[in-house]
């Protein structure tokens, strides 16, 4: 039986005797993580609208808040204002956006999914890339992604200060000076967050890595074995998780946002 012969004799970029749409995927991830970067960009430098007046709601592109920028955010910030002496540029979302984003940039998967997407390295399986030799991240500058392992510890951080984000969610101004419980659209959305990124952060490989390494035998360690299941069915679904949680956070700004500027009144159920 004769097989075709898939050998590139030839090396011009994306040159390929594949007859599917290879591209799709690539493409995709290209747009969505495009819109995504357009928006946080954007919203990052922005430095408004990023607590609501009349909502207990910290968008989480901006927690935690270090510094506030206004005389309601200064109340429910860390250190209070931003100092007269940072520049214009330093927003609070630039003080901790590095964190999530740099957990983001050198995830596993999302490695993969860019370096095919924006690098075309390689465009997808058995295509030829625009470029005639291979580094690998055994040289800079993709060597420094080995540092995701440790920004997974931040990660986890974080989605515990997000957590109590939520809580604070559920506690709405009553009108007279004090507070009261209440569940709005907004806590609903802020609490799905968090469901969705720890499902991420909680799949990570380096985590797996973490819970399940060292020892020999896991049958021998009952608790890391649980652990390591754990984590493991988790991260079988992980790249569902990483653009599930990637646009819900997108979206929780954006909700955030849209109450911040118009003064929405979030249908509120006590």
């Amino acid at each position: 039986m004769a097989h075709p012969e898939l050998t590139l004799t030839e090396h011009r970029p994306f040159q390929t005797q594949r007859k599917d749409t290879w591209w799709v995927q690539p493409l995709a991830v290209f747009i969505g993580l495009g819109v995504f970067i357009v928006y946080a960009t954007f919203r990052v430098f922005e430095g408004n609208h990023f607590l609501p007046e009349n909502a207990p709601y910290l968008t989480p592109f901006y927690s935690p808040l270090l510094f506030g920028t206004s005389e309601h955010s200064n109340d429910h910030s860390w250190f209070g204002a931003m100092p007269a002496w940072m520049p214009g540029v330093i927003t609070p979302a630039v003080l901790i956006l590095w964190a999530p984003l740099g957990f983001r940039f050198t995830c596993y998967y999302y490695r993969g999914a860019y370096y095919k997407a924006f690098w075309a390295d390689p465009p997808s399986c058995s295509v030829s890339e625009p470029r005639k030799g291979y580094r690998g991240e055994h040289s800079f500058p993709l060597i420094i992604q080995n540092i995701h392992r440790y920004f997974l510890y931040v990660a986890i951080v974080i989605v515990g200060i997000l957590a109590y984000d939520v809580w604070e969610a559920l506690w709405f101004d009553d009108g007279n000076g004090g507070k009261t419980f209440g569940i709005g659209i907004g806590t609903i959305i802020l609490a799905v967050n968090v469901v969705l990124l720890g499902g991420y952060t909680f799949g990570c490989h380096s985590l797996r890595h973490l819970v399940g390494g060292i020892v020999d035998l896991l049958s021998k360690a009952p608790v890391r074995r649980n652990l390591y299941n754990c984590v493991s069915c988790l991260n079988q679904r992980h790249m569902l998780w990483a653009w599930m949680s990637l646009l819900w956070v997108g979206f929780s700004d954006l909700y955030v946002r849209t109450i911040a500027v118009t003064g929405w009144q979030d249908y509120i159920t006590f």
